[in-house]
C-alpha cells in the first residue's frame, strides 16, 4: 500500500539502499526492508532504537513479552538476556520509603527506613574510614610533630562532622548537592581509571533501583587519584614534620582525602590497583600566616 514514487527498498542488516543489479545478486533469504517517503533505516541500529522507545512507552508490556519468550527459550545466552531485561525493567527506582519497596531493604538493620538514609550511611562510613586511616598513621608521624598532627586531625574531623560526611551526595531530597555526582533518579556513572577520559565498558548502575543493584553498588569504590595511603598521608605527615613555622594547608590535603576533587566513583574493575605515580602539589602544601597588625 506504499506509493511508488519515493520509496525504497534496503538492506535491513546495514540500511543499504538496492539498485536493481545490486537486488538480482543478492543470495536467497536476504532480509530486506521497504521504505515509504520520508522514511529511513540505519540497519540494526533502528531495531535498538524502537526497543528503546518501547522501554519508555509500554514497559509493562516489554516485561510480559519478555516473560513470555522466557517459558520458551532454551539457549542459555538468549535466557540470560530475557531475565536481566525482565529484572531492569521491574525496577522501582522512584519508591523511596522502606513501606513502598520492602524486598530493596531486605537484610538490612531496621532502623533504615527509606533508601537515601542507608545509602547516605554507606558514604558516611567510608569517610569515617577513611579519616581512621589519617588518624592511624599517627605512629608514623615523627614525636615532636604529633601534638600539630593531631591538630589537623580534629580540623579535619570538624570540618567532616560539618558536612554530614558528604553522605548529602546519596540523598535525593538534596538535588543540588547530589547532581554533582548523579542525576535525580539516582544513576551513578563510572568515571573509569584514573589516567582515561571515560569508564571504557560505560558501566552505570542505580543502587535505589532493586535490592541486587543496591549490594552490587557496594562493591564500586571510591579511587583516590593521589593515592591516600602511598601518596596524600605521607605528605601530610611530612609537612607537619618540616613545617619550620609555616603553616600547613590542611584544607588541601581534606580535599584529596575527602571530596571529589580527588575521588572518583568507578567499578571494582576500573579500579586501578598499582601504583598512580602521582604525587601532591607542592605549591599548595603550606599556606601564608594570616598577618596580624596593632594599631597604636
Amino acid at each position: 500500500q506504499l506509493p511508488l514514487p519515493g520509496s525504497r527498498l534496503c538492506l535491513y542488516e546495514d540500511g543499504t539502499e538496492l539498485t536493481e543489479s545490486y537486488f538480482r545478486a543478492l543470495p536467497p533469504q536476504t532480509e530486506l526492508v521497504l521504505l515509504g517517503p520520508g522514511e529511513s533505516w540505519r540497519g540494526c541500529a533502528s531495531d535498538i532504537e524502537r526497543l528503546l522507545a518501547a522501554f519508555c512507552s509500554q514497559q509493562d508490556a516489554v516485561v510480559e513479552a519478555a516473560r513470555r519468550l522466557l517459558t520458551d527459550e532454551r539457549a542459555p545466552h538468549r535466557q540470560k538476556l530475557l531475565a536481566d531485561l525482565i529484572h531492569n525493567l521491574s525496577e522501582n527506582i522512584l519508591a523511596e520509603d522502606k513501606e513502598d519497596d520492602k524486598k530493596w531493604f531486605e537484610g538490612l538493620e531496621s532502623r533504615f527506613k527509606n533508601k537515601s538514609s542507608y545509602l547516605r550511611h554507606s558514604c558516611e562510613s567510608r569517610m569515617r574510614g577513611y579519616m581512621r586511616e589519617v588518624s592511624g598513621f599517627i605512629s608514623n608521624v615523627h614525636p615532636a610533630a604529633r601534638d600539630a598532627y593531631r591538630g589537623i586531625i580534629d580540623l579535619m574531623a570538624d570540618k567532616l562532622k560539618s558536612v554530614k560526611y558528604n553522605g548529602c551526595y546519596f540523598d535525593r531530597r538534596e538535588e543540588e548537592e547530589a547532581a554533582r555526582l548523579c542525576t535525580a533518579e539516582g544513576w551513578f556513572s563510572c568515571q573509569g581509571p584514573f589516567d582515561k577520559d571515560d569508564c571504557p565498558c560505560k558501566h552505570s548502575i542505580n543502587p535505589y533501583s532493586n535490592r541486587e543493584s543496591r549490594i552490587l553498588f557496594s562493591t564500586w569504590n571510591l579511587d583516590h587519584v593521589i593515592e591516600k595511603k602511598r601518596a596524600v598521608v605521607p605528605e601530610l605527615a611530612e609537612a607537619v614534620k618540616t613545617q619550620d613555622g609555616r603553616e600547613v594547608n590542611w584544607e588541601y590535603f581534606y580535599q584529596l582525602l575527602f571530596t571529589l576533587d580527588n575521588l572518583k566513583l568507578v567499578h571494582i574493575a576500573c579500579h586501578k590497583k598499582t601504583n598512580h605515580n602521582l604525587s601532591c602539589d607542592k605549591t599548595r602544601i603550606y599556606r601564608k600566616r594570616k598577618q596580624t597588625h596593632e594599631i597604636s
